[in-house]
């Protein structure tokens, strides 16, 4: 007895081929689109606008 015998590796050939089939016909419908869809960047956050009352001056002029 063989550990490698040719039918071992026939079957292992088949089971391999109707995998990938199975495999195929379960993710076909999704393929009829496209892809991805396009990705949409997000909006840009805006920093809070400057005060006079948070300005520093040197000290001594006013």
């Amino acid at each position: 007895m063989r550990l490698f015998s040719t039918d071992l590796i026939r079957n292992f050939g088949i089971g391999f081929v109707v995998g990938t089939v199975l495999v195929v016909g379960a993710n076909a419908q999704s393929w009829s689109g496209d892809l991805a869809s396009p990705a949409l960047a997000a909006q840009m956050p805006k920093a809070p606008a400057v005060s006079a009352d948070f300005v520093i001056a040197p000290e001594g002029t006013k």
